[in-house]
């Protein structure tokens, strides 16, 4: 492809050299460059990929893009390469934009030939409830004959192809190349999750999204965002870029809800679990098992449990319907999903132990899945399990103790993927909002493998272990080292410790 059409659309300030060099393989990663490459140098958080321009020239890129204020290239017009061959020491052209990060996005778009026009791309943004809404409308659509993509926290799926992710939204170069894999691959649908860190970014820019959801927004990311109003202003920023032809589907009982679509062009359709709306649920039974949902007056049974698993199974039914599901068709494929891995997810053990492993690492997440469990069993002692991530938001830390504190009947507070911070000074930090009674139902234990051991051996018959904070993550960072870790196999092997005594 051209150079000259890669760059139509990236607000470019100026072009040196040949604008119609031909380009073979776009990257903003200078250790992916290839011969024939153009190589976008994002100006980055704390990372300025201007730095790199020389090694991706030695690796054989023809073209460079970056930002530049001043419109001066860092490469002198005289010399650049006129052939591009891989041998000559300069590009064949420098190419300045006004801002890389969307400009690197919009490149991607282009050079992978607009894939998201080309399939029915749903995204959610919000602070809880992103990754189970993408994954059952993934596994609901494909129940019912679709070819699929997906895109979440957990992992990515170009139809039953599965690959790692790094982010929740990943970069815009990898994004677009996973959206054309879905298109070569016959994929109708992708449902994606959107940060507000990815929106912040521009990592979905020149994106054509035929629907958009709205969750809920609660306190997270204030690390990145430094203020909820610019946590919300980013989340705002996905519904005001959505064109006329586009759906909003919008959870009406949280807050926020209408703040997001104000300025949105697209149609908005409202769910609700409290009041009218376009489509709305009530919860009639529940139980470890599942529970009774009634939705637009039919009943469904569901195997997910939680009135925040109300809402997410509402959210998808609504998207259902507006992606043209019949109603009757949405609510049979929805009374047999499954949970999300790491979402809600339950191992029955000896002494008639009930362990719950969830994500929640919010405190509007703790709540939920604490005022979960409390009312599906509220005979059973309740204890909670959970840490807090390190160089990350500290100001949700002691609110998470505070939640804990006022929900569970027992507290081990322990690391979760610390990093750079001492989780000692993590525990400190949570421990700040238990009240005295709190902290006398609370023990600190570091080592989260010997925490959830000795929480299972004191746990009495019948009680329930929530473990929050990992879900599916099958890792653990400790200052610079990731290892092994996953929680699952040290409850079962605790299991076997229990039967055995």
């Amino acid at each position: 492809m051209r150079l000259s059409d890669i760059i139509r659309d990236c607000d470019v300030l100026s072009v040196q050299g040949n604008p119609d060099i031909e380009i073979t393989s776009l990257t903003n990663d200078s250790r992916r460059v290839q011969p024939g490459s153009l190589f976008i140098a994002v100006n980055g958080c704390g990372n300025d990929g201007r730095q790199y321009i020389d090694k991706a020239i030695e690796a054989g890129a023809v073209a460079v893009m970056y930002e530049s204020a001043d419109e001066r290239p860092d490469v002198p017009a005289a010399e650049l390469s006129p052939s591009g061959n891989t041998g000559d020491a300069a590009p064949s052209a420098v190419v300045i934009v006004r801002d890389s990060r969307k400009a690197v996005a919009m490149a991607a778009d282009a050079y992978y030939d607009h894939p998201s026009g080309k399939l029915q791309l749903v995204g959610i943004t919000g602070t809880n409830g992103k990754t189970t809404t993408v994954t059952l409308l993934y596994h609901l659509f494909r129940s019912l004959g679709y070819e699929c993509g997906l895109l979440s926290t957990i992992a990515n799926y170009v139809g039953t192809r599965r690959s790692e992710t790094a982010n929740t939204t990943s970069d815009p170069v990898t994004l677009n190349a996973l959206l054309a894999e879905m298109v070569e691959a016959g994929c109708s649908y992708c449902f994606m999750e959107v940060s507000s860190i990815g929106v912040d970014q521009e990592r979905i820019a020149g994106l054509e999204f035929r629907v958009a959801i709205f969750s809920n927004l609660t306190h997270d990311h204030l690390d990145y965002h430094g203020t909820f109003a610019e946590y919300l202003r980013c989340k705002k920023r996905f519904f005001d870029m959505l064109p006329a032809s586009a759906a909003a589907v919008i959870n009406l009982d949280d807050k926020h809800g209408e703040v997001m679509v104000q300025n949105t062009r697209a149609k908005v359709v409202g769910y609700s679990c409290r009041a009218a709306a376009d489509h709305s649920a009530r919860i009639l039974e529940e139980s470890f098992e599942g529970m009774l949902l009634r939705i637009d007056g039919r009943e469904v049974w569901t195997r997910l449990i939680g009135a925040h698993n109300a809402y997410n199974l509402l959210a998808i039914y609504t998207t259902a319907l507006v992606l043209g599901v019949p109603a009757e068709e949405a609510l049979v494929a929805i009374s047999k999903l499954e949970s999300a891995k790491g979402r809600l997810e339950t191992l029955r053990g000896p002494r008639d132990l009930s362990v719950v492993i969830d994500y929640a690492h919010t405190p509007d997440a703790l709540e939920n899945v604490l005022k979960t469990l409390r009312d599906v069993a509220p005979e059973r002692q309740l204890i909670c399990l959970f840490g807090c991530g390190g160089d990350r938001d500290k100001t949700k830390r002691p609110e998470m103790g505070a939640v804990a504190g006022r929900l569970a009947d027992r507290i081990f507070l322990t690391s979760d993927n610390s990093r750079s911070e001492r989780t000692e000074d993590i525990l400190e930090d949570i421990k700040a909002g238990l009240d005295a009674s709190a902290l006398a139902r609370t023990v600190c234990i570091a080592d989260r493998r010997e925490a959830i051991r000795t929480a299972l051996l004191l746990a009495p018959r019948g009680a329930t272990l929530l473990l929050a904070g990992k879900g599916h993550e099958t890792y653990q960072i400790l200052g610079k080292v990731k290892s092994h870790f996953d929680e699952r196999e040290i409850v079962l092997e605790t299991f076997k410790t229990l039967e055995s005594c």
